[in-house]
């Protein structure tokens, strides 16, 4: 059996071990790090056959470290951790590009069949264009922001939910719920003070 090569990013070391010894036993070779931000560097530096990230994170979020990663390599598998109180998130963030979730404490099983369908999952897909489709329902969505408070707090708490009646791409939802002023800037342009509000507003911001 070919090795393959699994990244874990989250920020208790307990989950580390827990989640690299069974892997290991899996014939995976598992790198692991405690830092997001250090994590993204990896997976975007390094060939592997999977990303392991927890939802919730002190420096950055899984959310972020998802996006991060699908931005440059599209068609790297995506798996979230998540405990019972983010597993709301987790769903979430499958609607954004994540292949799969699992839910502590889990199962040597459950993590091992978790990995392999998110694996599997991502060999029969098209991999999602990382650039802006539709800018102007981006747009729409950009200009409620600015001038709608309930909509802004709305999408803050319950992310996706608020976007399905826009035509939004993955990359499009997941680039609005994190506030990726940078990535939409490049792709429309500049953008005036009142559209650029809510990406002000979400930096720092715990959302779900």
């Amino acid at each position: 059996m070919a090795t393959k090569k699994a990244l874990v990013i989250d920020d208790e070391q307990i989950v580390l071990d827990s989640v690299g010894k069974i892997l290991s036993s899996e014939t995976y070779q598992v790198d692991r790090t405690l830092k997001a931000q250090k994590g993204i560097k990896m997976a975007l530096e390094e060939p592997y056959d999977v990303v392991l990230t927890d939802i919730r994170m002190p420096d950055i979020g899984g959310l972020i470290v998802l996006r991060d990663i699908k931005r440059q390599k599209p068609s790297l598998p995506v798996v979230i951790i998540t405990g019972y109180a983010t597993v709301r998130s987790a769903v979430q963030a499958m609607q954004l590009g994540a292949s799969d979730y699992i839910e502590k404490p889990f199962t040597p099983e459950q993590l091992i069949r978790s990995i392999a369908a998110a694996i599997e999952l991502e060999k029969s897909q098209t991999p999602e264009e990382q650039v802006l489709v539709h800018k102007s329902e981006v747009l729409k969505v950009i200009d409620r922001l600015a001038r709608d408070d309930n909509f802004k707090k709305n999408l803050l708490y319950n992310g996706t939910e608020v976007l399905f009646d826009y035509d939004l791409t993955k990359a499009e939802m997941l680039a609005i719920i994190t506030g990726d002023l940078l990535w939409i800037e490049e792709q429309i342009g500049p953008l005036t003070q009142d559209q650029r509000k809510w990406f002000e507003s979400r930096i720092g911001a715990e959302i779900w």
